[in-house]
């Protein structure tokens, strides 16, 4: 029950910042948008919502008590064969340029263009129709004594 019902208010949250971001006529968000990573503890409960590649990662104790760092999150990349599947299912397309082979990108159907690396944001609403979606994916992790703390990240935030 805790799992569904909080990836429901995700879910929902997720989609309301994504419209109003594109309401917002002072955001520039029509080729350019953000990725995300949220959290909530409850108890010894952890459930994750990620978007494009921010990252949750926990560190715990090793069986020597060293520090173990443990990835909570995937990152919803376009070369993923289920984020590419459902991108190239709403006709956008998604290969890596000759100069950066490892990089796989969104692209419109008929431009080479924008070249998104993520299948997952905020905004970058030339793509929406395109199978870009700002559904998060979220997760769920009981928390042991082991556990010491979660790190948040993500990059690419630019404060004017």
């Amino acid at each position: 029950m805790l799992l569904s019902s909080w990836e429901a208010s995700f879910v929902k949250s997720f989609k309301e910042i994504d419209e109003e971001l594109s309401l917002d006529s002072s955001i520039d968000s029509f080729c350019s948008g953000s990725t995300a990573v949220t959290m909530i503890k409850q108890g010894d409960h952890l459930v994750i919502a990620n978007l494009g590649d921010s990252r949750a990662v926990l560190c715990t104790r090793g069986q020597k008590n060293q520090p173990v760092p443990i990835q909570l999150t995937v990152d919803l990349k376009p070369n993923i064969k289920s984020e590419a599947d459902r991108i190239k299912k709403c006709k956008g397309r998604v290969f890596a340029m000759d100069e950066e082979p490892e990089v796989f990108r969104v692209w419109l159907p008929d431009e080479n263009c924008p070249g998104l690396a993520m299948a997952r944001a905020f905004g970058d609403f030339c793509l929406k129709d395109y199978g870009l979606i700002s559904t998060p994916e979220v997760s769920y992790r009981k928390l042991t004594p082991d556990d010491e703390f979660v790190v948040l990240a993500t990059d690419g935030v630019r404060v004017k």
